[in-house]
């Protein structure tokens, strides 16, 4: 009786311990679908061998198909507000990629003009507003090294060496402005959407361009010899969740191993950098494996199985 007694205790231990130490079932995206004030401006890539290829009149399968991937191996993305680069574009509508990750609903959304320029006061699309276009665009004037090729632009176009940076970023905020580039960066290709179980982390990955050289130079002209090569910037990705809504964004990106060759926009450049950007999100909560839990049934049992015992030898 009492070897059988430590057998038992020994197994609720065993059993006890497994339990508090199973992870978290949580892991991708789950029921992806599309919305929004432009909810069919989208466009979905799957992943035919090295390439992004862009996929005819996708379903709900494929949206969340392309979404399963990580860092290491991207399974193609999900183009958001895709006709951003088109003439006539209404920059006052989104399109957005709704589902579910560890339990807990998660929006992921095109920018419009009212993310970029708002003030206090109304929408300001001046240089050195306080809205979230100026501070975005500082890092990524910062990024596209034209702060260090400062010297080489004010003789370029022939201004006096005491020109103040605040005029030649001014001059690049509106150049940017004029060839639309806030509406160019309003249009992410969501690639994955991931969290770690055990801290909540919610990591997310935005298909770009490796260089963004090659896409802007050609854009700006002789302006675009300034231009850093290599530099790195994804787009910007508006993401609600858990009552917080953040705008996400990154300079610095991974080779994906993957280039668009079809679709619009195919230039066999793009999509080749992997950028991913993160929010702290809730922990999922455990839940123990099946083979924990009739493990326990089967404890129980032996316990009934002794009760039953006693009655009989009374």
């Amino acid at each position: 009786m009492t070897f059988q007694k430590l057998v038992i205790g020994a197994s609720m231990a065993i059993g006890v311990s497994a339990l508090a130490t199973v992870p978290a079932q949580a892991g991708t995206l789950t029921g992806a679908t599309i919305g929004g004030t432009a909810a069919s401006d989208y466009l979905v890539y799957d992943v035919q061998g090295s390439s992004t290829k862009l996929v005819d009149k996708p379903s709900a399968n494929d949206v969340q198909k392309v979404l399963d991937g990580d860092a290491a191996h991207p399974t193609g993305n999900v183009e958001l507000r895709a006709s951003s680069e088109g003439a006539g574009f209404d920059f006052s509508k989104n399109t957005t990629l709704t589902g579910q990750i560890g339990g807990k609903s998660i929006i992921l959304s095109s920018l419009t003009a009212t993310d970029w320029f708002s003030t206090a006061s109304g929408l300001s699309t001046t240089y050195g507003a306080n809205n979230f276009a100026n501070t975005w665009f500082n890092q990524f004037y910062d990024a596209a090294g034209l702060a260090t090729n400062e010297s080489a632009i004010k003789l370029a176009q022939k201004l006096p060496t005491y020109t103040p940076s605040s005029f030649l970023r001014q001059q690049a905020f509106n150049t940017f402005f004029n060839i639309n580039g806030f509406q160019r960066s309003s249009d992410p290709n969501i690639s994955y959407v991931n969290q770690n179980d055990i801290t909540g982390e919610i990591k997310i990955g935005l298909a770009g361009h490796l260089n963004l050289k090659d896409y802007y130079a050609p854009l700006l002209g002789t302006s675009g010899n300034f231009l850093k090569d290599g530099f790195q910037a994804s787009e910007v990705v508006k993401v609600t969740y858990n009552d917080k809504t953040d705008f996400l964004y990154s300079f610095s990106a991974t080779a994906s191993g993957l280039t668009n060759n079809s679709g619009p926009g195919a230039d066999e450049k793009s999509h080749s950098g992997n950028y991913e950007v993160s929010i702290k999100g809730v922990p999922p909560v455990a839940v123990p494996e099946p083979s924990i839990i009739l493990g326990l049934l089967g404890v129980a049992s032996v316990f009934a199985t002794q009760r039953t015992f006693k009655k009989a030898s009374i």
